[in-house]
């Protein structure tokens, strides 16, 4: 009897190797976008207390045209335990921007590359309570799903 031994050719080795090589990549893109999404929790966490912050000086003040980053205990600098700089962006009267913006430098490890220094923010409406959220790369691309 003949023994006939059974193995994969060369070519048959190379596309499997080529298919795991692209569904791995696939693989990586995604997870660093559900990492990056995971970050996201310490500026939601950072930024609700802005607001509960901001709402006190807005019962203080009747007013949210004056309010700073110190009013609501932000420093808007990069700092070494978080990802993100905290601040007051844009504001009026009635409302105000609590930001958070992605480190590119002086931030807890990794930092962001400046095209994917995105900004994360609550426009935030004492007077009604409402919480618009948005974000946006410098491109002014949307980004995580929400709009600009």
């Amino acid at each position: 009897m003949l023994n006939k031994i059974r193995s994969f050719t060369l070519v048959e080795l190379i596309i499997v190797v080529i298919i795991v090589g692209i569904l791995a990549s696939l693989g990586l893109t995604q997870y660093s976008l559900v990492v990056e999404k995971a970050r996201l929790a310490e500026a939601k966490t950072h930024i609700g207390v802005m607001r509960n912050l901001a709402y006190e000086y807005y019962l203080n003040n009747g007013d949210m045209s004056a309010i700073t980053s110190a009013d609501v205990g932000a420093e808007n600098t990069c700092v070494s335990t978080d990802f993100y700089r905290y601040g007051v962006g844009s504001k009026a009267s009635t409302w105000a921007n609590l930001v958070a913006v992605r480190c590119s430098n002086g931030g807890k490890a990794p930092n962001a590359t400046a095209s994917l220094q995105y900004v994360y923010y609550l426009r935030f409406y004492p007077g009604t309570g409402q919480n618009d959220w948005h974000c946006y790369y410098p491109d002014n691309s949307p980004c995580f799903g929400l709009t600009p």
